[in-house]
């Protein structure tokens, strides 16, 4: 079984990408007489079936109509109405940021995707307000990780195919954790405009000119987007439709908005927005198929009965293991994006956390804010990347500002962790 491991580990230190890394350990299995049922035709089929499933219908669905929203400036229309509501507050408009990248990834599904849209027109916008560059940036990039926790989230998707769990009991589990963690990051943000002050006056003109523009036409211009993460979540929560059926809806409702509604794109448009929406699929489709095959073969290796009889044989109390549970996803998602790390840790740490007694959805939601956190911490840290290259703010510089906001994250983490109620209130 060792080999499956090495050749894995070995692939990856050459940069061979994800997914052709995993479908190669996991032939290695057959090639090195691990398992001669691991065959040619085993691994085919593997594959296949990986992608074979109509949940996973949903995925390019949501992609397509995150792609259509962003095009339509929704971004700044959400940020001048919640500014509305915060902008006289101590911390107002980074707090209003936060809110902005939470509703936002209800639209994208994405934290690269929410960075760089609410990124591009918030972190300016701060700084034109008398905030750091650095902060602001920092700020965006940790809260961009919503993305992935507000739903409709598409590593929700992965995780609930990966376990065969429910699509829609993790979007609704999502909506307590996102809030929590937004709030987390806003009471962080507060803190450091406390420590550091703001430009009292400017803030005050600033708030002015929204009140000016009243709070009905801020209302009217948002009311679109707002309505978004209410339509598909109530109506999955509703029964009026199921998590895919949800994506073509949301699909639909987007081409309304940004045809008809906002106008900022034309039907010329869509065979531009339907190749980007390829581009994205193709590598994840890879990635699930080849991930797929690697865990039928540590299945069918006994890889995860084996994991969880070495815990059980090492009574280890269920509040410690949750931690080091905790510990192994944050390290993954540092060194492997968030697909590939739910497809591979899924099969091994799943068992483990129902065998101490843990929901198969409070756990899904444990791996996706662990893994939210890897986006804002190096070496991968997709969000902070994105942020860097928009901004030109060294990764060092940047990362040092996130630190807070890393920690943020963490106490959140924490609460989710050891609260089931928190992800299960809505569900069980």
């Amino acid at each position: 079984m060792h080999v499956i491991f090495i050749v894995l580990a070995a692939a990856l230190a050459l940069s061979v990408p994800i997914g052709i890394s995993l479908a190669l350990s996991a032939i290695s299995a057959y090639a090195f007489g691990v398992s001669r049922i691991i065959n040619p035709a085993y691994v085919y089929k593997s594959m296949v079936d990986g992608l074979n499933s109509y949940p996973l219908l949903a995925v390019p669905l949501f992609i397509l109509s995150g792609l259509i929203m962003a095009r339509g400036g929704i971004a700044k229309k959400l940020f001048e109405f919640f500014s509305y509501f915060t902008g006289r507050l101590t911390a107002g408009l980074p707090i209003t940021a936060v809110i902005t990248c939470m509703f936002y990834g209800a639209l994208s599904g994405s934290g690269p995707a929410t960075t760089a849209a609410v990124g591009s027109m918030v972190v300016p916008y701060l700084e034109s307000m008398g905030y750091e560059r650095n902060f602001a940036a920092a700020l965006v990039a940790t809260a961009g990780s919503l993305g992935v926790i507000i739903p409709p989230s598409v590593p929700f998707i992965i995780f609930a195919l990966a376990a065969n769990a429910s699509v829609g009991e993790m979007f609704i589990a999502g909506v307590i954790p996102g809030i929590i963690i937004a709030a987390c990051l806003s009471v962080c943000a507060y803190i450091h405009c406390v420590r550091r002050g703001e430009d009292k006056e400017l803030l005050r003109a600033n708030y002015a000119a929204i009140r000016k523009i009243g709070f009905w036409p801020l209302l009217k211009d948002s009311s679109w987007a707002l309505m978004t993460p209410v339509i598909i979540l109530g109506g999955i929560y509703g029964g009026i439709f199921t998590p895919t059926e949800a994506a073509t809806v949301s699909v639909v409702y987007s081409l309304i908005i940004g045809l008809f509604v906002y106008k900022t794109m034309a039907l010329k448009d869509m065979p531009k927005v339907l190749a980007e929406t390829a581009r994205s699929l193709a590598p994840l489709l890879v990635v699930i198929a080849a991930a797929t095959l690697f865990g039928r073969v540590l299945t069918l290796l006994q890889m995860p009965r084996m994991v969880t009889d070495i815990m059980s044989g090492a009574n280890i109390s269920p509040f410690v293991l949750i931690a080091a549970i905790n510990l192994i996803l944050l390290f993954a998602g540092m060194l492997v994006n968030v697909t590939s790390a739910i497809l591979i840790l899924t099969p091994v740490l799943l068992p483990i956390a129902t065998a101490i007694g843990m929901d198969t959805i409070h756990f899904g939601m444990m791996m996706v804010v662990n893994l939210a956190i890897g986006l804002v911490t190096p070496p991968v840290g997709a969000d902070l990347f994105v942020a860097c290259g928009m901004f030109h703010i060294p990764i060092s510089t940047l990362t040092r500002y996130a630190i807070p906001f890393i920690i943020a994250f963490l106490i959140a983490l924490a609460l989710i962790s050891y609260i089931p109620a928190l992800s299960l209130v809505f569900i069980r």
